[in-house]
């Protein structure tokens, strides 16, 4: 019925066969089509799974490029400020004498491995710290570099006027008056002018056993917390609280003034290439800034290495937003990498010791960088806490409101927690500044005066001169163990002109915090102390409470006794801190390294360590030790130096 179909038309076939190897010639479009064959053989995941890890690695490397080349612009834009605004011929203290050698539990390789630190001088020095992802490639080099550096350095006389390290003195410089903007800071002061003293003797053999006391601690802090903030000797671990290698930054004028040349080398190498003020993370702005703003400028003037003025300057800026509130008094807390500043989460208070006691750290950054915004801003905390009323005879509350700029908890009056570097800070900044500014004077004196009025009081069976507290008219004969910086504050105000019952009065208030010592089972000061009014058979002057019988390392009283020997000469106060050392040996000391707090100074047999090593007993306590226990009045000599509230060295300014 159908007509059959047509047969098929004739095809012929080409088989046609591709190598998967590269032909005879070499060809790249083979090994290209070979290529483009294999990716369309992957299936769709696989193909998305290799672009999107090839567009993570090309956005990575943009983003590293960028960090880098932001790090390597800021040095250079920085540099040739820095030489304008840094004093041209500031005196430096020469290098550290050489230490002795290790003892034998010397301290274990940390994360960086220590390197050779030959002296070291400002033109020679590697400011900036390689970044993260180069410093591997670059270590080998930087080290070569930094070792040539250093032994050409070696070989250089001196820029300037070589003074024994132990001894330099300093002319106070001239700076009470700030440039008018940062490109007319004076190139070179106009009175610095070191003299030139004796070559000091070797440590004796009190600062020996200072030197070996420290290097324990350093050890400890180095093997088991080295970076972080503070030393858990007992657990050998550590804890941070800024994380900022708090101990680290408030140990290198210690490092320095004791001569550990290596260990300073050390730390300046983390600082140079770990410290990262880049972070998330709230400071509060007292204990940041007499702790890393003090102890880096400090480190700066006696090393004159200009790294330390370039992560002080970094470090002031981050601290400025605190200061933005309606009163310009500043919040407790700022976040040092968003710049938002607040006050604690529970007040809007600041406590007054804190806002007060910035100054010299603040002011000092100004003279240094020709900065005016850190002296204006602490200086005009001074202004209006000087105007305030709600003082009595001197003596000020200890909180102040952030917002209305008024003392806030009226009626309550101490010399310890929250109140007392106020009054120290006082007398320094006067000093400070040449003995300029009548106002500090004015309310210092009358302040001593308030003191005296109000708060003196003495103990029974022994009569010993206390300080205690007033609260709402009713006296309390409570004394922290912070107040015995008194007595060396009163002996320094003394020492610069001011009454001589300042001295009479540092002299029985030192015999006080020596009993304080003394009197208890381990020959350490609790926390705070109570004081008998009345005499009772069988009592001693100084009681302690349970909840403060604990000694968390502190310096205030060997603070005192420097200065008291200092100014006075009389053995008695060296003889004293020598048993404060030996039961910080006794009691204190842990084996595996490092120094722990204590709860209980009552129980020489359990003191009951409490695992935590504070970083002012390495920036404070130790080198108060060591310095009074030299017998030499021109090492850091009270004319040329004033010593911030963490026992950071900053140089005396000259009058106008």
């Amino acid at each position: 019925m159908y007509p059959p179909a047509p047969p098929a038309p004739h095809r012929d076939f080409i088989s046609v066969t591709l190598s998967l190897g590269q032909s005879d010639d070499g060809s790249k479009t083979q090994r290209r089509r070979s290529c483009w064959r294999k990716w369309k053989q992957l299936s769709r995941l696989q193909r998305n799974v290799i672009l999107f890890i090839l567009a993570f690695l090309m956005l990575c490397g943009l983003l590293s490029y960028i960090s880098v080349a932001d790090q390597s612009k800021a040095p250079s834009g920085r540099s040739a400020g820095e030489q304008r605004a840094r004093p041209a011929n500031l005196p430096i203290l020469p290098a550290p004498q050489k230490a002795d050698a290790d003892p034998g539990d010397g301290p274990v390789r940390p994360p960086q491995k220590p390197q050779r630190h030959a002296r070291r001088g400002p033109p020679n020095l590697q400011i900036r710290a390689p970044d993260k992802d180069s410093q591997g490639r670059r270590q080998d080099g930087s080290r070569r570099r930094e070792a040539a550096a250093d032994e050409a350095h070696q070989q250089q006389n001196p820029p300037r006027t070589v003074v024994s390290w132990r001894g330099s003195v300093i002319e106070p410089e001239q700076g009470t008056e700030l440039p008018s903007r940062r490109a007319e800071a004076p190139s070179r002061p106009s009175s610095w002018g070191p003299r030139i003293l004796k070559h000091m003797a070797s440590p004796n053999e009190r600062q020996k056993a200072v030197i070996d006391a420290f290097r324990h601690a350093w050890a400890g802090y180095r093997k088991f917390a080295w970076g972080h903030d503070e030393l858990k000797p007992v657990s050998r671990s550590f804890s941070e609280w800024f994380g900022l290698g708090l101990t680290l930054i408030d140990s290198l004028d210690t490092l320095w003034i004791l001569g550990l040349k290596k260990e300073f080398g050390e730390a300046r190498r983390w600082v140079s290439r770990k410290l990262q003020f880049q972070k998330d993370v709230d400071v509060n702005l007292f204990e940041s800034t007499i702790r890393i703003l003090g102890g880096l400028l400090s480190a700066y003037h006696l090393s004159g290495d200009p790294l330390f003025l370039q992560r002080a300057e970094d470090f002031g800026n981050r601290l400025m937003p605190a200061f933005q509130t309606p009163s310009k008094i500043p919040y407790s807390d700022v976040n040092i990498g968003t710049g938002v500043a607040h006050p604690p989460w529970w007040t809007s208070d600041s406590t007054v010791a804190e806002v007060t006691s910035i100054q010299l750290e603040f002011r000092e950054l100004s003279r240094l960088t020709g900065v005016r915004k850190f002296q204006e801003a602490a200086e005009e905390v001074t202004r209006r806490v000087h105007s305030l009323s709600g003082k009595k005879d001197g003596l000020v509350p200890m909180f102040i409101n952030t917002h209305s700029g008024l003392f806030t908890h009226m009626g309550v009056f101490t010399l310890g927690a929250r109140a007392d570097s106020y009054y120290e800070y006082l007398l320094k900044q006067w000093i400070q500044g040449g003995k300029q500014d009548a106002r500090l004077l004015e309310d210092y004196l009358e302040a001593v005066e308030g003191i005296k009025r109000h708060l003196l009081r003495r103990s029974e069976p022994s009569k010993l001169a206390f300080v205690g507290e007033l609260a709402h008219g009713r006296f309390s004969a409570k004394m922290d163990h912070l107040v015995c910086f008194l007595p060396g504050t009163l002996a320094l105000g003394a020492h610069h002109g001011l009454p001589a019952d300042h001295m009479a009065l540092a002299r029985e208030l030192m015999d006080t915090c020596y009993q304080m010592n003394r009197q208890m089972e381990t020959g350490l000061s609790p926390e705070i102390a109570h004081f008998n009014l009345h005499a009772q058979e069988g009592q001693k002057d100084v009681q302690v409470k349970p909840a403060d019988r604990h000694n968390l390392l502190r310096p205030e009283t060997v603070e005192s006794l420097f200065y008291l020997h200092r100014l006075t000469g009389e053995r008695k106060y060296q003889d004293w801190g020598w048993e404060i050392l030996q039961s910080f040996n006794t009691y204190t000391r842990v084996a595996s390294g490092g120094y722990s707090s204590i709860s209980n100074v009552q129980d020489p047999r359990n003191p009951q360590p409490r695992d935590k090593m504070e970083s002012f007993f390495l920036g404070e306590t130790l080198k108060y030790l060591y310095l009074l226990f030299s017998d030499d009045p021109d090492l850091l000599s009270l004319d040329a130096y004033v010593f911030n509230t963490e026992a950071h060295p900053l140089p005396i300014w000259a009058p106008v």
